[in-house]
């Protein structure tokens, strides 16, 4: 009696265009893995930072000059809820030094962080279609493989006086795999795919409240003087 046939035996005795396949997906899950911690570690940290930044921006204990001259002596460019900040004051600052109207003054400073808004956004956005990709498409490919390795096994019965399930199984098998692979790496980037959009819309409509806030702060500033 034959042993049965390993995983790793079916893979290396599949049909090439099946291995492609396979290698196809596995390398798609392994850039999806790496994404997904990438990702995860990056939402971490703005989160943390907008909140620290929050916390010294409302605790009155420095002024918003104080606080824009920390964060170009700070050497690198701001990033998340700091960038909106930094981009609306220097707008801010340097349309009154230019003496312009204020209301204009204020058109200027809104457009410059709805700019620096939308570039964050894009920026929390990062590897999003990748993960929506793979999650939509492996199950596709890996069916793609499983179609092909049966449609070989049944043409190999051509060759064969008897045929019997011995003969077409491990064909059969081979080409499940390729499906089992497709849905390994299509339901972890699903999964991360839709927690880590629930994150951004929750981490851009937190940058909004505080845009509009800060746009507040600022109109109050320039009609009080």
């Amino acid at each position: 009696m034959n042993e049965p046939l390993s995983i790793i035996d079916l893979i290396l005795n599949a049909s090439p265009v099946v291995q492609i396949v396979m290698a196809i997906l596995i390398l798609a899950s392994m850039v999806s893995w790496i994404m997904i911690f990438q990702r995860g570690f990056s939402l971490a940290s703005v989160r943390r930072d907008a909140t620290r930044f929050e916390s010294d921006f409302w605790s009155g204990e420095r002024g918003l000059g104080q606080l824009y001259v920390e964060l170009e002596e700070w050497g690198e460019a701001p990033v998340g809820i700091e960038n909106i900040f930094s981009s609306g004051f220097k707008e801010f600052t340097r349309s009154k030094q230019e003496g312009t109207d204020p209301d204009r003054v204020m058109e200027n400073v809104q457009r410059a962080m709805r700019v620096a808004l939308s570039r964050e956004e894009e920026r929390l956005e990062t590897h999003l279609p990748f993960l929506a990709t793979v999650g939509s498409t492996s199950p596709y490919v890996g069916l793609f493989g499983t179609v092909w390795g049966i449609m070989n096994s049944f043409r190999g019965l051509a060759t064969v006086n008897q045929a019997s399930l011995a003969v077409v199984a491990p064909g059969i098998s081979e080409a499940l795999i390729a499906t089992a692979i497709g849905l390994f790496a299509a339901i972890p980037a699903v999964i991360a795919y839709n927690r880590f959009s629930a994150q951004v819309e929750v981490i851009v409509n937190r940058f909004e409240a505080f845009t509009e806030e800060f746009s507040s702060i600022l109109n109050r500033n320039i009609h009080e003087t």
